[in-house]
Formats: structure tokens, sequence, C-alpha cells
């Protein structure tokens, strides 16, 4: 298992429990719809690059790259760190390590 599976699972999990979070605490359904979509998509990924779809690593990055903006458009809104510059900080961690295995691929 390579660290563009290992990135695109973890962060797909956060994904979907950063959307529950959104719901329970301000009643978001679009937190939960779009945490929940992202998430499984990026778990998805994840699953596709274990089955040796290299695809799966695009897919992945391309998700990722869309959460980044989206955060980082919410971040720039509020200004606060929780929840949007944490998921700034974790998705582009995880999107360099996507693209990096593109790269190298």
């Amino acid at each position: 298992m390579n660290l563009g599976i290992i990135a695109a699972f973890a962060y797909g999990i956060l994904a979907i429990v950063g959307g529950i979070i959104g719901y329970v605490q301000a009643r978001s359904k679009v937190s939960l719809f779009s945490g929940g979509v992202s998430g499984l998509l990026l778990i998805l990924s994840a699953y596709f690059q274990l089955q040796g779809q290299s695809w799966g690593l695009t897919l992945a990055a391309c998700v990722s790259a869309v959460l980044v903006v989206v955060f980082a458009l919410r971040f720039a809104k509020t200004r606060k760190f929780m929840p949007a510059g944490l998921m700034i900080v974790l998705g582009a961690l995880a999107l360099v390590v996507m693209v990096h295995q593109l790269v190298v691929r």
C-alpha cells in the first residue's frame, strides 16, 4: 500500500467525519452531503488504487484539490482555523503526496 492510497483514505474519512460534525453542530445538511460525497469519492479512489486502477489516484487528487479550494474560500470568509484551516492544511498535505505519486509514476 502506497502513501497515495493512505492519504486518500485518511482524507476521505476526515471529510465524512467533518460533514457529520457540521451537521450535528449546525444542522447543516450541506456539510453532511458535501462531506459524505467527497469522503466517499476519496475512499472509493483509494479502493480503486488498491485494485490497480491508476486513475484512482487522479480522482483523489482532483477531489482533494477541490476541497482545498472550497475550504480556502471558507477560511477567507470566516478567518476561523477550525474547521476550514485544518482541512486546508491536511488537504494540501494529502494533495502534495498524491501529486508526487502522480509525477513519480
